[in-house]
């Protein structure tokens, strides 16, 4: 019996040792590396859920790409929504601070992405609540790169960062800098 109680005592202490190193490990990994999220909507329509409301994908998010705000045009990002903190929504980067962008329903036709923002658009274009509606974007709301889709199982894919070519910036910065018109 005292037998027993001693493994059963050394087997609790081992598991709480162990619990107490890897929820810390396992919290800041989720924080800070990666995590996965489901998407719902039809806003990413046909990227993400071509389903509709059918099926849901579930989609890993890198943090660490994104922790010096290293996006590119193409780019599936999540971000704090700018109209609702609580709100996390998923878009496809645009343009990017210094670009000039023809807007598609926006209250200007056309807008120089400013220092420190990015332009963001659904790919369903009309079931979109994006930089269309709200402007542009800061930065420091991003939250995550989409890299994968991980469910369901038949669409298990790399997310590739494509930008559509009627949605390329009228002007970049890149272009001012190498003196292209």
């Amino acid at each position: 019996m005292a037998l027993s109680q001693g493994r059963v005592k050394r087997y609790f202490k081992a598991f709480c040792k162990g619990f107490f190193v890897a929820v810390p490990v396992a919290v800041t990994f989720l924080d800070r590396v990666a995590c996965v999220a489901r998407v719902e909507g039809a806003s990413m329509q046909p990227s993400l859920n071509p389903g509709g409301s059918q099926s849901s994908d579930v989609v890993l998010l890198n943090h660490w790409k994104v922790r010096n705000f290293e996006v590119q045009r193409g780019d599936i990002v999540s971000l704090v929504s700018p109209k609702n903190p609580e709100q996390k929504i998923i878009k496809r980067v645009i343009a990017l601070e210094g670009d000039i962008v023809k807007t598609m329903g926006h209250k200007n036709r056309y807008v120089k992405v400013p220092r420190g923002h990015i332009w963001v658009e659904g790919d369903h274009h009309g079931h979109s609540f994006d930089s269309n509606s709200f402007g542009p974007v800061s930065l420091g709301l991003l939250h995550g790169h989409a890299t994968h889709i991980l469910w369901p199982p038949e669409r298990w894919q790399k997310l590739e960062s494509v930008l559509p070519p009627e949605r390329l910036p009228i002007q970049s910065e890149e272009d001012c800098l190498h003196g292209s018109p």
